[in-house]
């Protein structure tokens, strides 16, 4: 076996996350029963099943749910102003609604009977890493990503939710609103590769590249608008985070800035190399003739025009 400490690691920067929130005299209550809430979800509906199945899949469902439960549980106890904070916990609850009842969709389906291809191409970063308990790595896996829920993700909800004025701040309207149209971009990409995958098996044609809609500006439309939601959450974020300077001490309240900075920057990383465009791409080449050309023409994340 690796050396344990190797298996451990994607834990360290959620945990120190995590630890800033209950550092915080304002959030310390709320993130403590947020925590423990995640902890116990991601125990029974992702860690217990993978331990019972050995497939990672089950984070499909976990993750979206943990962020409505998130959205919840802000609502319930944070004191901010009750529209703010009705709001931002709405915003919350619908991301999480949308990609948790695609999941439990999947479920049914039995579509979970089988490893996602992106969950497999963490297998062999453990592999060239060393981790040879498979079992270890999955629950670390997949434990990271309910403490995301508990810290860095919750950062921006738990800071917004926090604001007791009662005014509307113009970085509370852009960051709405570039949720809003990253939310819908999410959505109408969804819905495209839906309707390009029904048009394709009724015409009989096998392994062909989506490359219609907003999937001809970018090969993964979906990943940039769910990092784009995040960074609308962030914006909206930043007079909530000023307010704060009075309430924490200058250090956390420092941290607390660069945490914020640090959610859009791990959600990048995640969408675009952890679980997002380059695991998918990985099989993608392979079983898909033209996907190697689709490549060469058209941008990998960020929305530009076709080469």
């Amino acid at each position: 076996m690796a050396n344990p400490m190797k298996y451990f690691r994607p834990l360290y920067p959620f945990l120190l996350g995590w630890a800033l929130i209950l550092y915080t005299s304002t959030f310390s209550y709320v993130g403590l029963v947020n925590g423990l809430g995640q902890l116990l979800l991601f125990a029974l509906v992702v860690c217990l099943p993978i331990w019972r199945t050995e497939r990672m899949s089950y984070v499909d469902i976990g993750w979206p749910w943990g962020l409505v439960l998130l959205g919840w549980i802000s609502y319930w106890i944070s004191d901010g102003h009750w529209l703010r904070s009705l709001v931002v916990s709405g915003v919350l609850v619908l991301i999480g609604l949308r990609m948790g009842m695609g999941a439990l969709k999947m479920w049914r389906m039995g579509m979970l009977k089988k490893e996602f291809p992106r969950y497999q191409y963490q297998r062999g970063r453990w592999e060239r890493d060393g981790k040879s308990n498979v079992q270890l790595a999955l629950q670390v896996d997949a434990i990271s990503q309910g403490l995301a829920n508990a810290s860095f993700l919750a950062l921006p909800i738990f800071i917004i939710a926090s604001n007791n004025s009662a005014e509307l701040s113009i970085f509370e309207v852009i960051g709405l609103i570039v949720w809003l149209l990253a939310f819908a971009m999410e959505t109408v990409a969804d819905m495209q590769k839906l309707h390009f995958l029904k048009k394709m098996k009724k015409e009989g044609k096998q392994r062909q590249v989506c490359d219609v809609g907003l999937w001809r500006y970018c090969r993964h439309p979906n990943y940039f608008a769910e990092w784009m939601v995040w960074n609308g959450l962030v914006i909206a974020s930043i007079p909530s985070w000023l307010a704060l300077q009075g309430s924490e001490t200058t250090l956390v309240w420092i941290l607390l800035g660069f945490g914020l900075l640090f959610t859009s920057r791990m959600m990048y990383s995640t969408l675009v190399y952890v679980t997002g465009a380059v695991p998918s791409e990985h099989y993608s080449v392979q079983k898909r003739p033209g996907y190697a050309e689709y490549q060469q023409r058209t941008n990998r994340f960020f929305p530009g025009p076709r080469t």
